[in-house]
């Protein structure tokens, strides 16, 4: 018979031990771990990266990045998916360091006609919440819009919501912030980006297609195993569009947990409880909000999510598309970080364990985030 007391102590050394941080993982550990996941999911590629106190501390790859069998390497081009929303909120914080951007001045104020003047924004005409929605509004994803205002009925642009009042996960919020820096401050948010990835070494990263990414280029899969083409995207859309490499994202990634290139008060901005999330998942976007007694573990920072854990305080981002899987989780005490991206949505599956067992037991929202659709084309 089976000493219950005995299994009582083994559940907690598991917890105990769970809960320790993994700093001594080695990069073959690292390596074994990626190996088992992309068995275990039948994905065709991932690659990973590890940041250990600020620090990169590993880069690999694994598997095929195309249906011809070529390898997937460390520099090969990958989608980034929503990790795009990230790297963008970085860069609207260094124009916030650079006194060009308010966080709480309503975008509207840099516009030289108001925003229903433009014909992308005309359904809006009617609702005059437009004109309160703010840049920390769009990056706490709490403007009211929907995710695409493709979803809507019409297709039409609608506030569903008054603008800051609760989290909910659209794409069409940072486009509005988007076209407000280059319609109301004129500038290329292309350029800004080539400028900053320049200056952080992501020598193969772009919010836009290049044709040299086309060598060392990284195809999909869906959740049927079915190769899908990498989605060249000729436009800048913040939402989405970017392609990188994992050893560029790793780069990224150091910063981001450091700091480095943002002043202390933007940094803090970054990762600072903006705003409650009170929904059981992340997505449908616009569901029922829970009581706040029920949901006090996760925040809004700004382009990242905030949760608590067995390690302290830490933030992620993941990014999915039919045939993508990505994501970027960061505890902030030790600086460590974990970057996965897939170009097989199957992958997503493996991530919550392949994350424990870099960083140990982190407290990463995957339920929150996937619900049951981790490792499917359709969320």
């Amino acid at each position: 018979m089976v000493n219950p007391i005995k299994l009582a102590v083994r559940a907690l050394l598991l917890a105990l031990l769970l809960a320790l941080p993994a700093a001594a993982q080695t990069p073959s550990a690292i390596d074994a771990q990626a190996r088992r996941i992309l068995d275990a999911t039948r994905a065709n590629g991932l690659a990973i990266a590890f940041i250990d106190q600020g620090r990169i501390a590993h880069v690999a790859a694994f598997g095929k990045r195309n249906a011809n069998g070529d390898p997937l390497r460390s520099d090969t081009v990958m989608v980034g998916a929503s990790l795009t929303k990230t790297v963008f909120a970085w860069l609207v914080l260094r124009l916030v360091d650079e006194g060009r951007l308010d966080l709480d001045r309503p975008l509207a104020s840099y516009l030289q006609k108001p925003l229903p003047d433009y014909p992308a924004y005309a359904a809006l005409a009617d609702d005059t919440r437009w004109q309160i929605i703010t840049a920390r509004h769009a990056l706490t994803h709490s403007t009211g819009f929907a995710n695409f205002f493709f979803l809507e009925p019409d297709k039409k642009p609608r506030i569903h919501f008054p603008p800051g009042s609760r989290y909910a996960y659209s794409g069409e919020g940072l486009h509005l912030l988007q076209f407000v820096l280059e319609e109301g401050l004129k500038l290329d948010v292309g350029a800004l980006g080539r400028a900053e990835f320049a200056r952080l070494g992501m020598t193969r990263t772009s919010f836009q297609w290049r044709a040299d990414f086309a060598a060392n280029l990284a195809d999909g899969w869906n959740d049927k195993g079915e190769p899908q083409a990498h989605d060249q995207r000729s436009r800048v859309r913040v939402a989405g569009s970017m392609d990188t490499t994992i050893a560029d994202m790793a780069k990224f990634a150091a910063a981001l947990v450091t700091g480095n290139r943002l002043s202390a008060g933007a940094r803090a901005e970054l990762s600072a409880a903006q705003l409650a999330i009170t929904t059981a998942h992340q997505f449908p976007t616009l569901a029922p909000e829970l009581p706040p007694e029920d949901r006090r573990d996760l925040t809004a920072g700004l382009g990242v999510v905030n949760f608590a854990g067995p390690q302290g305080p830490g933030f992620y981002k993941g990014g999915h598309d039919s045939q993508t899987a990505n994501t970027l989780v960061c505890l902030q005490g030790s600086q460590r970080c974990v970057v996965i991206l897939s170009n097989d949505v199957r992958a997503e599956a493996g991530f919550a364990d392949l994350v424990t067992a870099v960083l140990g037991a982190t407290g990463v929202p995957y339920a929150w985030e996937y619900g049951l659709g981790a490792g499917k084309s359709e969320p």
